[in-house]
């Protein structure tokens, strides 16, 4: 497991499959992530009826003859939930998912994970922000892709008036599947950390980039935990494995982000104990 706090996003990657979800969970363990997070929702409640019954605007990524089909598909229940933060937790990697309506904000709530996500798409929900503060004792990590600045206001104040705060965790997040670079936008999470850093839990980055330069980079400029997609083969069918990480870069993600980490500290004296060798070897006065 990581150092610096890497959260691996599998989200819908496992396709519908219990079997290939728990291989994606293993690789990641494998690789050093510290969160293993799905997404939930509750298709019915989050779709309107025409939403549902419309085929998919990309109909090579379905998985049903409609939207809602194809989101059924995808959706695990509540039991197979529950395996599977048993089966992550086995790995020594902590369980969470994304909560996307009110439903499955009481269904992943009653499993008691250590930390439950609110996605961009549905952060203005706030019947989902009140049922977790009122009912939920983990942290709440919140993505802000899609977020005005008043709307950011907006939610940071209602865990301000909640005295929640300081278990919140947002995301500098720029929504797109993948986002190109000059969209990434790193510096508003400078912006973030001015402006709520010593209101919120953490600040964050959520990104759907290409390569993991990006990350180091965001961990550098203070986001103090880093989410990816992960996949085991970004050529796969559906709309997240091209911005997702496969596992050697995945792999190279932990190693960059936990040696970088180490690597940001002020020198504890002038002369370092490594360097008093070298300084009389080769220190001219």
């Amino acid at each position: 497991m990581s150092n610096f706090p890497v959260v691996c996003e599998i989200g819908c990657n496992h396709m519908g499959d219990m079997s290939l979800a728990k291989d994606l969970a293993l690789s990641a363990s494998q690789c050093g992530a510290t969160v293993i997070k799905f997404q939930k929702r509750n298709n019915r409640e989050l779709l309107s009826e025409e939403e549902y019954t419309t085929p998919h605007p990309v109909p090579e990524n379905s998985y049903g003859e409609t939207y809602g089909e194809h989101r059924e598909f995808l959706e695990f229940n509540l039991s197979q939930h529950t395996e599977l933060k048993e089966y992550i937790e086995s790995l020594g990697c902590i369980y969470s998912t994304s909560v996307w309506d009110l439903t499955s904000a009481k269904e992943i709530s009653s499993l008691n994970p250590e930390l439950i996500k609110i996605p961009s798409a549905t952060n203005l929900k706030f019947d989902i922000h009140e049922f977790l503060v009122s009912n939920y004792h983990g942290e709440i990590h919140v993505s802000l892709g899609m977020t005005t600045k008043s709307e950011i206001d907006k939610i940071i104040d209602f865990y301000t008036d909640n005295k929640r705060e300081k278990d919140l965790v947002i995301y500098s997040c720029t929504s797109g599947y993948p986002v190109p670079f000059e969209d990434v936008c790193l510096l508003e999470i400078k912006n973030l950390i001015k402006k709520y850093s010593n209101k919120v839990k953490k600040i964050g980055f959520s990104g759907h980039h290409l390569g993991i330069a990006v990350d180091i980079a965001a961990m550098t400029l203070g986001a103090q935990v880093v989410e990816r997609h992960f996949t085991l083969d970004r050529t796969l069918k559906g709309t997240d494995h091209a911005a997702s990480l496969e596992p050697t870069g995945f792999k190279k993600l932990v190693r960059d982000l936990t040696n970088v980490s180490k690597s940001l500290e002020y020198k504890s004296k002038d002369i370092l104990e490594i360097e008093e060798i070298q300084r009389k070897k080769l220190k001219s006065s």
